[in-house]
C-alpha cells in the first residue's frame, strides 16, 4: 500500500532542526518512510508555543532554544529510579541540595554534585542547584525500578458496566451491580478480577456522547453510575421526599423493563435525568456528624482538583458544556470573573462536590466487595487515552494540554486514511515544567480503588500522533514524551496505591516499547486472534510462546464477540453497514480459513476432539494453556451475545455503547440470569488454577503488527 505523502513543500533544514529540538519526529513509518510536511511541523510547533511561520521566526526560535538550554542549571523536572546513581549535567562547582517530600534535606558534598545517590527515598522531592549567583529549583521524582506485580495467576471477567443490568438498577448497570458481579464472580466462581470500561464523567448535554473513551473528565467518575438506594441518606428521607423518591424509582423500573425488552437499547440520558432528581433529594438530607466529617476529609484530600471540577460542572449547567464559548472571563480556571461566578453558583458547586464524594464512596465499596469475595486483584479500572476538548479536564488543564491538536494514528496498512480521535494531548514541555503533577494526580485517582489499572493506548507514554485542527489525519506528526519520566511517575503512583498496571499495547508498536514496558513490570494485552508468528508466514503462535506478562483475551470492546466470530456474523454485520474493504465472499472465505486454522490447532493440542465443533470453551482452554498472568473472559460470552459493544468506523449506523448484555437471540439478560448461565461454572472449572500450566520466562510478544488501534 502506498501511503499518501504529506503536505508540500518539503521542510527546510532549519525547520527540521527546530522540530527535532522540541521532540517532534520529522519522519514516520510508511512506505519507505514518510517526511512530515512543513505546514504540519509549523502547526505542531505552534501548539508547543513556538512560532515558526517564517525563516526568521525559525532562526530566532532555534537560537532561543539553544540559549535556554545553556543557561539553565537543571532540567524542568528530574525523574530517577531508586537504586541507581544518576548523572546530572551541572557545572563542576555547582552545589546541590535536596528537600525531601516528608521533611528534612540532603546536601551533596562538592565534588559529588554530578551524581544523585542511589539510596534516595521514594517520593516527590525538590532539587536546588546553586552556582555563583545563580540558583534554580526543580522537582525531583524518585520512582521504584518496577511497578507492583500481581499476587499470582488468575482469571476474571471483562465487562462494560453500563451493559450489566440487574433487577435493582435504574435502566443501566451501576456500582451496586458492579459490587454484586464481583461478589458472585469471586465467591461462587473463584474469579480473581473484574475489568470494566472507563467510568469517567461524560460530557453533559442531550444527547450525550455514550463513548466512555471520550469523557469530560478522567479525574472524576460519572455519578450516573451511582446506586441511589446505596446512598446512606436514602434511609433518612422525609415522608414527602420518600414519596418523590419512590415515584422516581417506579419510573426507573419502567425504563429498565423497556431496556430488557427484545432489542432494547440503553438510554443514558433518561437514566441520568431520573438519578439527578433523586440525588438532589438526597443532597437535601442533613448529614450526621460522622458523615459530615468524612465529607470534609474528602474535600481536603481532593482540594483544588475537586473545586475546579465542581465549578466547571456548575458553570456548564448555566453556559453549556463547551467552555470555549463561555463568557471570556470564565474560559480559564484563573479567569477574572471566576471568583464571582463561584459565589453566585455556590449551591451548584457544592452539589457537584457532593456527587463526586458519593461516587468515590461507592467505588471504594465495590472494591471492598471484590476483595471480601476472595478476589486477589479485585477491580481493574480503565484509564482512557484522553478527554473531550470541550469538557471539564480540558478546561481545568488547558495550560498543560495542547490547544488546536487532536491525537490519533497515522496511515498504515490497515487504515490508509489514518485516524483522528478528537482528544487533546498532554504538552510534554508543559507537563515537565509542572513536575508531572497533573499526570501523577490523574494516576493517583485512577488507582485509588483498583487492584490493577488498564492504560488505554499505553504507547502514548512514549509518543503520540498529533493532528493539527483542520488537517486530515494523514497530515500529522509524532511528538515524543520523556518515557523515562512518564513511566517513573506511573511506577511511583502505582507503588503508593499497591496497584498493578496493564498496558493496552494493541496496534502498531514501535520497536523497543514492549520490551521497556515489560522491564518496568507493565503487563501487555494479547488477543488470541492476533497472536501470530509473522516470521513463520503468520502461523498461530503456540501457547508456550506467548508472553507471560499479559492479559490474554478472546476479544475487546472494539472487536467482534466470540459468538460472532464463530458464526461469521461479524463479517455479515460489516457488510450490511458497508464497512468491508473487499467483496463479501472474499471476507467470508478468509474468516472461514481462520476458523479452520484454529480448529486444527486446538485439535492438535488436544483441546478439541476431531469431531467436535469449534467453541468458545475450547478457545478459552487455549488461553489457559498459555503462561499469561491474567486470562480475561468477555462477560457476554457466557450467554453467546453476538453483538460488539462498539463498531469502529460507525456513529449512528450502529448503537455503539448502548447495548445491554444479551443472549444469542439478542434478548437482554439481567445479572441475575447471567449468574445461572451454565457456561459460567463450566469456564470457572476450566480456568480456576493457582499455578501456571506451562513454564516460560518473560519475553516480549513475537507478534508486533496487530490491527491498528481503533477509534473509541
Amino acid at each position: 500500500m502506498r501511503v499518501p505523502a504529506q503536505d508540500a513543500p518539503p521542510p527546510p533544514a532549519e525547520l527540521l532542526a527546530l522540530a527535532q529540538a522540541y521532540g517532534v519526529d520529522t519522519r514516520y513509518p510508511g512506505a519507505g518512510g514518510q517526511t512530515v510536511g512543513a505546514r504540519t511541523l509549523v502547526a505542531v510547533l505552534a501548539a508547543l508555543g513556538v512560532a515558526a511561520d517564517t525563516p526568521e521566526q525559525v532562526a530566532e526560535a532555534l537560537e532561543r532554544h539553544r540559549a535556554e538550554q545553556q543557561a539553565r542549571l537543571l532540567p524542568p523536572c528530574i525523574v530517577v529510579r531508586q537504586g541507581r546513581r544518576t548523572a546530572l549535567d551541572v557545572p563542576a562547582d555547582a552545589r546541590l541540595r535536596i528537600e525531601l517530600e516528608g521533611g528534612g534535606s540532603w546536601e551533596l558534598p562538592r565534588g559529588h554534585s554530578h551524581w544523585l545517590p542511589a539510596d534516595l527515598p521514594l517520593g516527590r522531592h525538590t532539587l536546588t542547584a546553586e552556582c555563583g549567583d545563580r540558583e534554580q529549583r526543580a522537582p525531583l521524582v524518585v520512582a521504584p525500578d518496577r511497578l507492583p506485580q500481581l499476587p499470582g495467576r488468575s482469571w476474571g471477567f471483562l465487562a462494560q458496566l453500563y451493559s450489566v443490568l440487574s433487577a435493582r438498577s435504574w435502566g443501566m448497570g451501576d456500582l451496586g451491580d458492579l459490587a454484586e458481579l464481583a461478589q458472585w464472580a469471586g465467591a461462587a466462581l473463584g474469579a480473581g478480577f473484574v475489568q470494566i470500561n472507563p467510568l469517567h464523567q461524560a460530557l453533559p448535554g442531550t444527547p450525550s456522547d455514550p463513548s466512555p473513551y471520550r469523557p469530560s473528565s478522567r479525574r472524576f467518575a460519572d455519578p450516573v453510575h451511582l446506586r441511589i438506594e446505596a446512598v446512606p441518606e436514602y434511609g433518612h428521607l422525609t415522608a414527602d421526599q420518600r414519596r418523590r423518591a419512590d415515584d422516581l424509582s417506579h419510573r426507573a423500573a419502567r425504563l429498565r423493563e423497556e431496556v430488557l425488552a427484545h432489542d432494547g437499547l440503553l438510554d443514558r440520558d433518561a437514566v441520568w435525568a431520573l438519578k439527578r432528581e433523586a440525588l438532589r433529594l438526597l443532597h437535601e438530607v442533613p448529614r450526621g456528624p460522622g458523615r459530615q466529617a468524612a465529607y470534609e476529609a474528602y474535600r481536603r484530600r481532593e482540594g483544588e482538583w475537586l473545586r475546579r471540577h465542581a465549578l466547571w460542572n456548575a458553570l456548564a449547567e448555566v453556559h453549556g458544556a463547551d467552555w470555549h464559548h463561555w463568557p471570556k472571563g470564565l474560559r480559564h480556571p484563573n479567569g477574572p470573573h471566576i471568583d464571582q461566578a463561584e459565589k453566585e453558583l455556590q449551591e451548584g458547586v457544592e452539589f457537584h462536590r457532593w456527587l463526586a464524594w458519593q461516587v468515590d464512596q461507592q467505588l471504594a465499596g465495590a472494591q471492598r466487595a471484590a476483595r471480601d469475595a476472595g478476589m486477589p486483584v479485585g477491580l481493574i479500572h480503565d484509564l482512557a487515552v484522553g478527554v473531550h476538548p470541550d469538557g471539564a479536564d480540558a478546561w481545568a488543564l488547558q495550560d498543560v494540554l495542547a490547544g488546536g491538536i487532536s491525537t490519533g494514528a497515522p496511515p498504515d496498512a490497515f487504515n490508509a486514511h489514518g485516524q483522528d480521535w478528537g482528544l487533546p494531548p498532554w504538552r510534554p514541555d508543559a507537563l515537565a515544567k509542572a513536575g508531572y503533577a497533573p499526570y501523577a494526580e490523574l494516576l493517583k485517582a485512577a488507582a485509588r480503588h483498583a487492584g490493577a489499572l488498564r492504560i488505554d493506548h499505553v504507547m502514548g507514554l512514549f509518543r503520540l500522533w498529533w493532528v493539527p485542527n483542520g488537517h486530515p489525519p494523514t497530515e500529522g506528526a509524532y511528538v515524543r514524551y520523556d518515557a523515562e519520566a512518564m513511566l517513573g511517575v506511573l511506577a511511583l503512583e502505582a507503588h503508593r496505591a499497591g496497584t498493578a498496571v496493564i498496558g493496552e499495547d494493541l496496534g502498531t508498536v514501535e520497536p523497543g516499547v514492549r520490551e521497556e514496558l515489560a522491564a518496568r513490570g507493565v503487563l501487555g494485552t494479547s488477543v488470541l486472534w492476533f497472536e501470530r508468528d509473522w516470521e513463520a508466514a503468520g502461523r498461530i503462535l503456540p501457547p508456550d510462546r506467548w508472553r507471560p506478562g499479559c492479559l490474554a483475551t478472546l476479544t475487546t470492546h472494539d472487536l467482534p464477540s466470540t459468538a460472532a466470530r464463530l458464526s461469521g456474523e461479524h463479517v455479515e454485520l460489516r457488510h450490511r453497514l458497508g464497512l468491508l474493504a473487499r467483496p463479501l465472499p472474499e471476507e467470508q472465505q478468509e474468516a472461514a480459513a481462520e476458523l479452520a486454522d484454529w480448529r486444527a490447532e486446538l485439535t492438535a493440542l488436544g483441546l478439541l476432539a476431531p469431531d467436535e465443533p469449534l467453541s468458545a470453551s475450547a478457545l478459552y482452554g487455549f488461553l489457559h494453556a498459555t503462561p499469561a498472568e491474567l486470562v480475561g473472559v468477555w462477560l457476554p460470552d457466557l450467554v453467546g451475545d453476538p453483538r460488539p459493544q462498539n463498531l469502529p468506523g460507525t456513529w449512528d449506523q450502529y448503537p455503539n455503547w448502548r447495548l445491554p448484555v444479551a443472549d444469542g437471540a439478542g434478548t437482554p439478560v439481567t445479572l441475575e440470569r447471567l449468574a445461572t448461565a451454565p457456561a459460567a461454572h463450566r469456564l470457572s472449572r476450566l480456568l480456576h488454577t493457582a499455578g501456571r500450566p506451562t513454564e516460560a520466562t518473560d519475553r516480549p510478544a513475537e507478534a508486533t503488527d496487530h490491527p491498528t488501534e481503533a477509534t473509541d
